[in-house]
């Protein structure tokens, strides 16, 4: 199961209601930019970036460190947002390194 909450005033909180799916696209950490491009207020976040549909219709980006397709399950009202609870239906993993976001900057694992 994945939890995801939307903001009811983000631009993708109008296809909540009749969303049947979602992707969950886990960057690698050398994707900062598109990380930045996809948090920014952008009409059309996904102009020249790579992507492919995966079996529910949802975008699964290229170069990503996993990605997840969801079933959505229940959604839950909570104040100014959304809670979404999907059920994983397809996955796959590639190489590489996570990009961290944390204490309002980007990081990096340390081993």
């Amino acid at each position: 199961m994945v939890l995801i909450c939307i903001d009811n005033t983000a631009t993708m909180a109008p296809q909540i209601p009749s969303a049947t799916h979602f992707a969950v696209n886990i960057l690698a950490s050398s994707q900062e930019e598109m990380s930045r491009r996809f948090a920014g207020q952008l009409d059309d976040r996904f102009a020249g970036v790579g992507y492919r549909e995966g079996a529910s219709g949802c975008a699964l980006l290229d170069e990503v460190l996993a990605w997840l397709e969801c079933r959505i399950v229940s959604r839950i009202p909570a104040g100014d947002h959304v809670i979404v609870l999907g059920e994983v239906e397809n996955a796959e993993v590639f190489e590489g390194e996570p990009l961290l976001y944390y204490r309002s900057g980007y990081a990096r694992l340390e081993r």
